[in-house]
């Protein structure tokens, strides 16, 4: 009797929010050492002799470390790269005494605790800019690469001046940093789908709760609490619209109370170990109008030509020209629509490759390869002139096609409550 084929494994599990003894699933050591040789094999691509990182999202893509929203926008830490294969992490404070604890596969020596001016608040006579920059240089020295093109991707502005000062040769790593992130490994793309399983959950509670009186605000709380009951790092926003203020689309929440008949779209955006979802769901609350559903309709169908479309070797401008144009949805042109009809990566960062936008797409097209993880986005207005359909589906590139990661129902408008 012949032995039966063991069944390939789903391209994007969700097993749990765990790791266990008795299934394999995210392995971190081949997770940090898979980023590492990536960012080293772009570096190399480009010509550099390091990567100098100041971007959270960077940062921890290189040391896989992480200390919260709060630093997200203070530009206290950073890290370096080098072709040689030395890794520095410079951290806030006693942060970086934490490392050296808890963080076995950075070299103790090589957590350091940052100089940073937050932002500058600290007065440029204390010196700190060229310390940070000194620093850095020993740094590189040591590593053997000094006289060799640094990556840097960004900083406080006096730093690149202080850089330039102290003879720097600098270069735009953050382009290089995209190169190295747009292929998601197994254990990356297992991450995207679990953070996409709970926000599937999320919209099963966000879906019971939308009735009318309900405001938006209360829909973020219910919504940013259960993600954070589920084991989410960061909230990093949740986009709630009602009524007449889906169109235009504001991109943000407020105190407005939702009505009987009413068009509600939400955007989730939170990450799981680092790794981020962009999830809208569209809802009608107890009813739907001929108007929305026809909307709706027709968001669908654009989403789904893309869908069907997106395969390896693909270019996203072949993606773009199958969504409206401007004028279509109303709006004056593709600077003012950029982001309705779209698509962007997703990892680490909220916006990485491969973007689809008729702004950007038609002039300057990439290919779309296998292993890229991406959200596609669309947004129809409704004939009655205040409601409107928006639509997200995120999704896997495999070799012949995609699998979708969000799972709460779409494929027809959603009627909460109805009566």
């Amino acid at each position: 009797m012949a032995v039966p084929a063991v069944p390939a494994l789903p391209l994007a599990p969700a097993p749990g929010r765990m790791n266990v003894d008795f299934e394999g699933r995210i392995d971190f050591p081949r997770l940090r050492a898979y980023r590492l040789d990536r960012a080293r094999a772009a570096m190399e691509a480009a010509g550099l002799g390091a990567l100098l990182v100041f971007d959270n999202n960077n940062v921890r893509y290189l040391t896989s470390v992480a200390i919260g929203e709060w630093t997200r926008d203070k530009l206290c830490r950073y890290a370096l790269y080098t072709r040689t294969g030395e890794l520095v992490l410079w951290d806030f404070g006693s942060a970086a005494v934490h490392h050296r604890m808890y963080c076995p596969w950075l070299k103790p020596e090589n957590c350091i605790a940052s100089y940073t001016t937050m932002r500058g608040a600290a007065p440029p006579a204390s010196g700190l800019t060229a310390k940070q920059v000194a620093e850095i240089s020993d740094r590189l020295r040591s590593a053997g690469v000094a006289g060799e093109p640094v990556g840097v991707d960004w900083a406080e502005v006096p730093t690149f001046f202080e850089l330039a000062k102290q003879n720097l040769d600098v270069r735009d790593g953050q382009q290089v940093m995209l190169d190295a992130r747009e292929i998601k490994s197994r254990d990356e793309i297992t991450l995207l789908a679990t953070a996409a399983a709970m926000v599937d959950g999320t919209y099963a509670d966000i879906a019971e709760a939308l009735r009318p009186g309900v405001r938006e605000n209360e829909i973020v709380a219910l919504a940013s609490k259960r993600l954070y009951d589920m084991g989410s790092d960061d909230v990093e926003s949740i986009n709630a619209v009602s009524g007449e203020r889906c169109n235009p689309h504001p991109h943000n929440f407020s105190d407005r109370m939702i009505r009987p008949g009413e068009q509600a779209f939400f955007d989730v955006m939170h990450s799981y170990n680092g790794y981020r979802t962009c999830y809208y769901r569209c809802f009608a609350v107890g009813r739907a109008t001929q108007a929305q559903i026809d909307a709706y309709q027709r968001a669908r169908e654009w989403i789904d030509a893309a869908i069907e479309m997106i395969k390896p070797g693909v270019s996203t401008d072949q993606v773009a020209r199958l969504w409206p144009a401007a004028a279509d949805i109303g709006l004056d042109d593709e600077k003012t629509a950029f982001g309705l009809e779209f698509g962007h990566g997703l990892g680490l960062a909220l916006h990485e490759r491969p973007i689809i936008s008729r702004l950007t797409s038609l002039d300057a097209p990439m290919a779309i390869k296998e292993g890229m993880v991406f959200a596609l986005e669309t947004y129809c207005p409704a004939t009655d002139g205040h409601s409107a359909a928006r639509i997200e589906e995120e999704v896997v590139v495999g070799s012949a096609g995609v699998e979708v990661l969000t799972k709460f129902p779409a494929q027809d408008l959603y009627v909460t409550n109805p009566y």
